[in-house]
């Protein structure tokens, strides 16, 4: 079985997946079905409970909300996806907090080229585990901050609440 919660966050819900104390989805959602849909098949046919407290990853998010920025690093991830796309995951979550890297850098990191910086931003694309993979401390080389699979506005609240320009009480 495939527990879940909803944590509130200064910037909207955060539902969080967790399969025997591994968090497999987390999205800036109050739905946590959304997050369960993008899940392999495999797990999907193990079922969902929402339940009221998941344990570790949802006191690491209460930490990292309250500054102890990295509190998310300590919760065990994963994900499906090919050995390239798990390197740069990995690497996502070797940014630290107040740090952004480019996509080229991003690939540098998970020991591929620069060139590779598509695949870099397809990992991105496809990352299941916000904010616990990072991918919004990734900006474009070009400028701005670039796409994020929960907007704009959240990608730029978790960047300056990590670069510690504003705060949040919960």
């Amino acid at each position: 079985m495939i527990d879940a919660q909803v944590l509130p966050t200064p910037i909207g819900p955060l539902s969080l997946l967790v399969r025997e104390g591994v968090l497999v989805a987390g999205g800036f959602t109050a739905e946590p079905k959304e997050m369960y849909a993008r899940l392999a098949p495999e797990l999907r046919a193990e079922g969902l409970d929402v339940v009221d407290d998941l344990g570790p990853a949802a006191q690491a998010v209460r930490d990292y909300l309250r500054g102890d920025l990295e509190a998310l690093d300590a919760i065990p991830v994963e994900q499906p996806g090919s050995a390239t796309r798990k390197r740069l995951h990995q690497a996502l979550r070797e940014v630290k907090a107040g740090d952004t890297v480019s996509y080229a850098e991003l690939a540098e990191r998970a020991g591929l080229p620069r060139t590779a910086a598509r695949a870099a931003g397809s990992a991105c694309a496809q990352n299941l585990i916000a904010p616990f993979v990072p991918c919004h401390r990734v900006l474009p080389s070009t400028g701005g901050y670039g796409g994020y699979y929960y907007g704009a506005p959240v990608k730029e609240w978790l960047l300056a609440h990590e670069a510690g320009r504003l705060s949040a009480t919960l």
